[in-house]
């Protein structure tokens, strides 16, 4: 079953050359062109997660989001942690490649694990599932992995970003609060880094904040820039 296809957010594809300001700074022209370049492809984003919507739309390159349910995320058992997210991301791009033939379509595929003393925590099955992964994170440092893969029809490109996030020791009650409050079940860890439990609670990040969110914006916009769909 494919979802409901979604308007691009952003109003980047109303762009044309016509429509630069003719007194446009140098450098802003060169990051305006760049967006236009980009605007020709049709960007497509695998995924329902609001947050990845938000964050994508931040680039002000158009996109539409496209998901096909039902893809199957199990990994080996032998993958190294740190491996697992971008292994799925690919995993999910694979059924895409019919949708893409004859296109100059980008789809873009993205998963997140959390990994703490090499175990890797996905969505936490029910508010006591959700409980004892946050005990299990607190006073601790942890990983944070996404994998993203951009596949066109004849060229694919995945790598993984990694942020680590440091939880001070968290109480029962702040934790019991946090779970029953914000419902993090649809969360890698169980806590989402923008809500109640990533102001009291983390002391600090060593990387991407966008990363931790589920997606690494910066990278995806450097790639985006590298990646040309007819190459072969």
């Amino acid at each position: 079953m494919r979802s409901e296809e979604y308007p691009a957010v952003s109003n980047s594809s109303l762009l044309t050359p016509h429509s630069f300001p003719q007194d446009i700074p140098r450098s802003s022209l060169f990051i305006i062109i760049t967006i236009y370049k980009l605007s020709h492809y049709m960007l497509i984003l695998s995924s329902n997660s609001p947050r990845r919507q938000e964050l994508l739309a931040g680039l002000d390159i158009p996109y539409k989001v496209f998901v096909i349910d039902g893809i199957d995320e199990s990994f080996p058992s032998s993958l190294p942690a740190e491996l697992v997210a971008e292994y799925i991301a690919v995993k999910k791009a694979t059924p895409y490649k019919d949708d893409i033939k004859g296109t100059d379509n980008i789809v873009l595929t993205a998963d997140t694990v959390v990994v703490c003393d090499n175990d890797i925590l996905g969505k936490p099955h029910d508010e006591a599932d959700a409980i004892r992964m946050l005990h299990f994170l607190s006073g601790k440092t942890h990983q944070v992995y996404t994998g993203v893969c951009l596949t066109s029809e004849n060229k694919q490109k995945h790598f993984t970003v990694k942020t680590d996030v440091t939880f001070r020791e968290l109480t029962n009650e702040e934790i019991e609060y946090y779970v029953s409050k914000y419902q993090p079940f649809d969360k890698a860890g169980a806590y989402g880094i923008q809500e109640w439990i990533g102001y009291v609670g983390i002391k600090g990040i060593k990387g991407s904040y966008y990363n931790v969110m589920g997606l690494p914006v910066r990278r995806i916009y450097e790639e985006l820039k590298n990646f040309t769909p007819q190459d072969k």
